[in-house]
């Protein structure tokens, strides 16, 4: 799996005013919890760009004091008027502590649906986990292939071994509709069979 390695400093001042100064540095204030210790430090802008900017699901070595701590994106702050970024939280992996994360979902296969006509309507592009970091994955993968017409893909469709779905087994993930030539197609046959 990709890791982004963003090198870091630790912050002694927290607050308002120091990381208003930090920012004035083009530095990024953050936060790593979940581990034995939480760690507050400092980055470059620039260094979380690879793992901010991306739809892949990634991990992050952060060599901060001396150390490197494994984690993952938790969350993140940007400014409300520049959209620049302003804070970073990660999350700390431990090898036997388990974890919440989304996962992006992989659609593999051309649906039956599809190849009928319809069109395939993704509807979640990622799904919650609860799982140990070593089960930790870029994507999910998800076969579409027995997808038919007018059929939903749930939630409860998705087969992951070592790893609890946090989402609502109900919720649709992807569906196929039918297209409008496809609507027009079996509207003028209908017609057709009353004329006869």
């Amino acid at each position: 799996m990709r890791t982004v390695t963003i090198e870091g400093q630790l912050r002694t001042e927290v607050g308002k005013k120091a990381a208003r100064q930090l920012r004035a540095q083009e530095l990024v204030p953050g936060v790593i919890y979940g581990g034995p210790t939480e760690v507050t430090f400092a980055a470059p802008a620039k260094a979380f760009k690879p793992l901010v900017y991306t739809g892949e699901f990634q991990f992050a070595a952060v060599n901060v004091g001396g150390k490197s701590y494994k984690c993952i994106l938790k969350d993140l702050q940007f400014d409300t008027v520049t959209d620049t970024l302003i804070h970073v939280d990660l999350l700390e992996l431990v090898d036997d502590k388990k974890i919440i994360a989304d996962l992006p979902i992989k659609f593999t296969g051309v649906s039956k649906g599809v190849k009928e006509g319809g069109k395939l309507v993704v509807k979640m592009k990622s799904v919650k986990v609860k799982t140990l970091p070593k089960f930790l994955k870029e994507f999910i993968e998800v076969d579409i292939t027995s997808l038919a017409l007018n059929e939903n893909l749930r939630v409860s469709d998705i087969v992951t071994s070592e790893m609890e779905i946090m989402n609502s087994p109900r919720i649709p993930i992807a569906s196929v509709v039918m297209t409008r030539q496809l609507k027009q197609a079996e509207a003028s046959a209908s017609k057709d069979e009353k004329k006869k």
